[in-house]
């Protein structure tokens, strides 16, 4: 592992305006949907600098087929006895108090947790994360990708255990502390997103959508419903480097992180138009796999259509510019 030294941290200027705390989490979950669940979860609880005060890591019976077992290892027969999520509830939350969430794609581990917390009927004591790829973006770090294990390997920071949560926690805390004194160094303005959280699940189960298998028979989030028309004028399409405008016609291509639903939501409550298919007029594709032979990526190449990851889309959301600017 490469760590900065005592002197390289003494000789940082901390800005006052960086957090007093951080929670590096991982979860581990049946799947990607709005319905499905945490089987493990792991937080290395960090101070304002970055150095590892304690850990802690727990099973979580998620009452349901775990999902993909290759993945994360974590057979029905393991999960039986585990706690169910009510049960870890409360010392999870505890670690996560007055601090800042710190997670890579943090918006995917935030929505997890969220849920988790609406179905226990009770919210994570959560105020703001952090996404360790937006803050490698933002350190401009020389990564072949926005995985876990390039921002590992650029620090030096070997992992023993992949999509085990408290081993990818370990990897990931070891990552962030040379990242935030990098970030401190050069007085960049940390990534720092809100956390909402989620009061929206219900017990009643959905109505099943055509094409759609449900993971879940517990319950659901939202139905989905048909969306008001965007109120504002295209603007033209998106330029590396500047902001969204209200009003761009955004296209999402492929498999996401989070729901795409609430992707699309959180576009459209930004003032953006979410289109269903790819023109001359989309303004922005985003899409976690490029290269894909989708009819939207297709389209997308043969007009010229500017192209973004979930992740970096994630972050243009922050500071989408008003119509008419």
């Amino acid at each position: 592992m490469t760590m900065l030294d005592d002197r390289t941290t003494a000789e940082t200027t901390w800005p006052t305006a960086y957090p007093q705390g951080y929670a590096v989490v991982d979860v581990e979950t049946t799947g990607l949907a709005r319905d499905d669940r945490i089987v493990s979860a792991a937080v290395y609880r960090l101070d304002a600098q970055g150095n590892v005060e304690d850990h802690w890591y727990s099973l979580v019976n998620p009452q349901r087929d775990p999902g993909p077992v290759w993945i994360h290892g974590l057979t029905s027969d393991v999960l039986e006895g585990a706690p169910l999520f009510k049960d870890i509830a409360e010392e999870f939350a505890g670690r996560l108090a007055d601090r800042v969430l710190v997670a890579h794609n943090a918006i995917f581990d935030w929505q997890m947790i969220a849920r988790e917390y609406a179905r226990a009927e009770t919210t994570a004591p959560v105020r703001q994360r952090l996404c360790t790829i937006a803050l490698s973006k933002e350190l401009d770090l020389p990564l072949p990708n926005h995985k876990l294990e390039s921002l590992a390997a650029h620090f030096g920071v070997v992992q023993q255990r992949a999509h085990h949560a408290l081993d990818d926690a370990r990897v990931l805390a070891e990552a962030f502390r040379p990242s935030l004194h990098a970030a401190a160094r050069g007085g960049v303005r940390l990534p720092l997103l809100e956390c909402r959280p989620l009061t929206e699940w219900s017990d009643s189960a959905a109505a099943p959508r055509v094409g759609h298998q449900a993971s879940y028979r517990g319950g659901s989030w939202r139905p989905s419903r048909r969306r008001p028309p965007c109120p504002h004028p295209n603007p033209g399409r998106f330029e590396d480097g500047k902001p969204l405008k209200q009003g761009m016609r955004v296209a999402f291509s492929g498999d996401t992180s989070v729901e795409r639903e609430l992707l699309e939501d959180r576009a459209v409550e930004a003032g953006l138009h979410v289109a269903t298919s790819v023109s001359r007029l989309t303004s922005l594709l985003v899409t976690n796999d490029p290269d894909s032979a989708t009819s939207k990526t297709v389209k997308a190449k043969a007009f010229g259509t500017p192209v973004v990851d979930e992740a970096a889309f994630t972050q243009l959301l922050r500071d989408v510019a008003p119509a008419g600017e």
